[in-house]
């Protein structure tokens, strides 16, 4: 018990020590500090680099030689551990000194607050592309909103306190996802929240099963359902990382919810979903968290989309694929 407490205990100084050193240098070098812990992870987890290169492969390989899989893996993980350091240095940041930093696109498709009057709720699917703790300050730029998401805690329970403490700095509200569903329901009973829910990982054996890059996965359902539940606009957040310590933070267009005044399926609303997700891979691959084991259902057919599945309405708009794509250094 006792060693327990010790382990916990030099675990979280040893932690918050990293925090404070990454948090008082600038935050070009905190990105390059990053890119180098992310190369040397890549040397050592050799279990996270096989996924990696599989993944890779598998989903976006097609034409390209093993030494490229292998740079795109390596770039990978340096921006990894880059978008982590620099998630720290960020949270301590204020919104003026970060805009100076950080761009943000799409804003002006989330309806805007009415004077005297909060704006309905709205969702945000995000994923892991980049410095995705950035959309934490999404509600600075636009007005009436409060930012909210939810999150898994950590252990020991001190390391947890810690992460949050340093994620409350943005002005977020965080809710627990296994414990605070009572509060998170009655936030949303309230105007102008703006919840962000990360919807790119494996969901267990309850997700639904929809198809990402053309293999069926297990999906989270959770913003259709707080979207139809809600009556609220579903849009796709998408963090790009345009340079190091440089970000561009993409909104995409509504996902359409309903058809001639009927919801759509969940499985169907969040395919167009995973759709905008692919894009933004495809854009910047090394942008994403290919390390997840992402595809973990045996391949069986995906359940049917009803009505509207793919329509063009749902779809992100075009993009160049080389815009923002960033080389790899």
């Amino acid at each position: 018990m006792l060693d327990l407490v010790a382990m916990d205990f030099l675990l979280y100084w040893s932690a918050r020590t990293l925090i404070c050193i990454l948090q008082s240098l600038p935050l070009v070098w905190v990105a390059h500090i990053g890119r180098c812990i992310g190369g040397f992870v890549y040397l050592l987890d050799a279990r996270h680099r096989r996924k990696t290169t599989e993944n890779l492969k598998l989903y976006i390989g097609g034409g390209k030689s093993d030494r490229e899989i292998a740079a795109l893996a390596r770039e990978t993980f340096r921006r990894i551990g880059e978008s982590f350091c620099s998630a720290v240095k960020t949270a301590s940041m204020d919104w003026k000194d970060l805009q100076a930093h950080c761009e943000i696109v799409g804003a002006d498709r989330i309806p805007k607050a009415q004077p005297e009057r909060k704006p309905e709720n709205c969702i945000v699917a995000l994923g892991h592309f980049g410095n995705f703790e950035l959309w934490a300050r999404l509600n600075q730029a636009v007005p009436g909103y409060q930012f909210a998401t939810t999150y898994r805690g950590l252990r020991p329970a001190a390391l947890d306190r810690l992460l949050q403490d340093m994620r409350r700095q943005s002005g977020c509200l965080f809710f627990e996802r296994r414990s605070d569903g009572a509060a998170l329901k009655a936030a949303l009973a309230q105007s102008g929240l703006m919840l962000g829910i990360l919807s790119d990982q494996h969901a267990g054996d309850h997700g639904l099963h929809v198809l990402f890059f053309g293999q069926p996965c297990s999906t989270t359902a959770a913003p259709a359902v707080f979207a139809l539940r809600y009556r609220c606009p579903l849009h796709v957040g998408i963090c790009y990382r345009t340079a190091p310590g440089r970000w561009r933070l993409e909104v995409s267009v509504a996902i359409s919810i309903l058809e001639n005044g009927h919801p759509r399926s969940t499985s169907a609303i969040m395919l167009d979903v995973n759709k905008v997700f692919e894009a933004g891979i495809l854009r910047d691959p090394a942008n994403w968290f290919w390390v997840h084991n992402r595809w973990k259902l045996k391949p069986k057919k995906p359940q049917p989309a009803q009505s509207g599945e793919g329509s063009p309405s749902a779809a992100s708009e075009p993009a160049n694929p080389k815009a923002n794509s960033a080389p790899i250094q």
